[in-house]
């Protein structure tokens, strides 16, 4: 009998991809990511001027530099600016040899400045990447990279490159209109809860996923902002902070215990419709007052009656406070 092997061929090359995506990568000193971003040690600093001031294709890029962030640091002492071009590509005086010998040709042959002598940034492994960023926002941006190394992001291979785009504007970070776009490129799941009938107006740019999230690290999982899950939804939701007399115990712990964070196809985020998400903690016995016997009323939202649920500093008329109205 005839067997192809085209299909084999096919289950081979599938069990040699599986492997070579389990495979792991080990982390390098950081004194070996440091070599890389040193830059070829037989090139001198120009200064930012004379890289640019021969090749008009980067009169753009000078311009949204000189308006960004960076380039307004200057040093007072001297009027030199604390960042420029050769703080992340390296030492340029080789990249521009060829410039400066044949000056007098127009075009390609004369303007053509010789990036392989520079730093290959794009195909730098990403600590090393980010190693070049951190050089200064270590110290400048503390405390917000403060736990870079350890983040979710971090640790997952991603570098700064990844999201900030230094030559695209003069910004030099993303902008709150496409932020959330950023964020969904790794998390699609995200935007498909902010599809949904019950969200937070991520879509509508009354919110964005840095409101609650910090990208560069945190020791709350989800990379969440504040001291705990719920300090971070009580900053916009205070009438829900309390304290209060009568307390909702899930509620005291965090509010995704009732809640889904991002979106929901249930009315106010939440992550079951009642009663059944009530029932997952409390037993039903309430009575059907039409024929008196033990079986449980689901007739009506449970925040009919209990329309406290959130906490409450008035007892119920049984005096005890179920947080009822």
């Amino acid at each position: 009998m005839h067997i192809s092997i085209v299909p084999v061929l096919i289950a081979m090359l599938v069990v040699s991809a599986c492997t070579a995506l389990k495979e792991g990568y080990p982390l390098l000193p950081v004194s070996e990511y440091e070599k890389m971003v040193v830059g070829r040690l037989d090139a001198d600093y120009v200064g930012t001027d004379n890289c640019v001031a021969k090749c008009h294709k980067h009169d753009k890029l000078t311009n949204d530099f000189k308006l960004s962030v960076h380039g307004e640091q200057i040093t007072p002492q001297t009027g030199l600016p604390l960042v420029n071009c050769e703080s992340c590509h390296g030492p340029g005086s080789l990249a521009i040899d060829k410039i400066e010998k044949n000056r007098q040709l127009l075009g390609e042959a004369g303007d053509k400045c010789d990036f392989s002598k520079l730093l290959d940034l794009k195909t730098l492994p990403p600590q090393a990447q980010s190693l070049i960023c951190l050089k200064c926002h270590s110290a400048a941006s503390t405390p917000a990279l403060a736990q870079w190394h350890t983040s979710v992001h971090a640790l997952n291979d991603l570098s700064c490159f990844d999201c900030h785009k230094l030559h695209e504007g003069p910004h030099q970070k993303v902008s709150r209109d496409k932020m959330a776009e950023l964020c969904y490129g790794c998390h699609p799941d995200v935007k498909a809860q902010f599809s949904l009938f019950s969200r937070h107006p991520v879509r509508e740019k009354k919110m964005g996923c840095f409101d609650c999230h910090e990208p560069h690290g945190s020791s709350l999982p989800a990379l969440l902002k504040g001291n705990s899950q719920r300090d971070m939804c009580t900053r916009c939701h205070m009438e829900k902070s309390g304290p209060f007399v009568y307390e909702h115990g899930d509620v005291t712990e965090t509010c995704t215990n009732c809640h889904a964070p991002h979106g929901s196809v249930n009315r106010r985020l939440l992550a079951a419709a009642m009663p059944f998400l009530c029932i997952q903690c409390h037993s039903p016995g309430h009575r059907n007052i039409l024929d008196d016997k033990t079986k449980p009323l689901f007739a009506n939202r449970c925040t009919d009656c209990h329309s406290t649920i959130h906490g409450s500093d008035t007892p119920d008329n049984r005096g005890f406070g179920t947080l009822r109205k």
